[in-house]
């Protein structure tokens, strides 16, 4: 039964939540849905070709058990996905608000900063990449990163010597080298990330900063104080979206594609995407419930 009366402001809230929803509900229901039910049957069963169509033979976890226990690359490739994740993740993040904290500020060219940060979202969107000329662009920016590799490999291990003599724990220190090693694929993988905070940033309101100032409060003091609590909802936002923004394109998604598309073993590519996707839901779902404790909404 629909309460009569005027509607409270937690309602239209929920209301106006379900509108701007809606579309992503209806275009996962009208083309998502079904694939997905497809691809959990697929993973269950043998998938052949015959003149009459598609055969189905019932296998059970069959493919899970030969995805996990049989498959030379599956494994392998599936805990490295899962490091790389791990070890870039934050990187991004805190990459990301930094950069976000200094485009923030007022100074010239400040459009144009922004802009160069963003760039290599536009550089690697599917629009781009469907140009003819593509291939060449992809390949100078695969060029661009292997020499960028090599010579931040040779400037890490000079940091690396530079830590560890000044008494750092070595695990950080090969941490921090290593964030070294990747900050190409670091800038590459932040532009949204910055543009959210920046967002954030933009809507905190300044007579929080006036009132900290008059208190006499530091800029590092009004950071963590102000700055940090209100862009927290942001933080776990950037780091849901950098968390599947990481296993969307790397060998785990190729693994799965040659399989089915060129193996043609579709029954054991399906077993290895749901294995994929219960994973990522999982840390997805662990992450998000810790950080969400820590998150300060007004």
């Amino acid at each position: 039964m629909f309460r009569k009366g005027k509607a409270t402001l937690e309602e239209r809230k929920g209301y106006w939540g379900w509108l701007f929803i809606a579309p992503w509900l209806f275009g996962f229901i009208m083309l998502f849905a079904i694939p997905l039910v497809q691809s959990l049957i697929y993973s269950l069963s043998e998938l052949s070709l015959s003149p009459t169509g598609i055969s189905l033979d019932f296998l059970g976890l069959h493919n899970y058990e030969q995805a996990l226990t049989h498959h030379v690359d599956y494994n392998r490739t599936l805990v490295e996905s899962i490091v790389n994740m791990v070890v870039n993740v934050p990187l991004i993040v805190i990459f990301s608000l930094l950069v976000a904290t200094m485009l923030n500020q007022n100074f010239k060219g400040r459009g144009l900063a922004r802009a160069v940060f963003f760039l290599p979202v536009i550089l690697a969107s599917g629009v781009i990449a469907s140009i003819e000329s593509a291939d060449f662009l992809q390949n100078m920016m695969q060029t661009g990163a292997m020499v960028e590799e090599t010579s931040s490999a040779m400037t890490s291990s000079q940091l690396e010597r530079l830590l560890i003599g000044s008494g750092l724990n070595e695990v950080i220190v090969t941490y921090l080298t290593g964030a070294v090693d990747r900050i190409y694929e670091i800038i590459s993988a932040s532009g949204v990330q910055i543009l959210i905070f920046i967002s954030g940033l933009q809507a905190i309101p300044g007579h929080l900063y006036e009132a900290a100032h008059i208190e006499g409060a530091t800029a590092y003091e009004a950071f963590w104080k102000i700055t940090f609590p209100m862009i927290s909802p942001l933080i776990l936002t950037n780091i849901v979206y950098s968390v599947i923004d990481a296993f969307t394109e790397n060998e785990m998604t190729t693994l799965i594609q040659t399989t089915a598309f060129t193996n043609f073993d579709f029954g054991l590519s399906a077993a290895m995407a749901w294995i994929y996707f219960i994973i990522i839901a999982i840390i997805l779902a662990v992450t998000s419930y810790f950080i969400s404790k820590k998150v300060f909404y007004q």
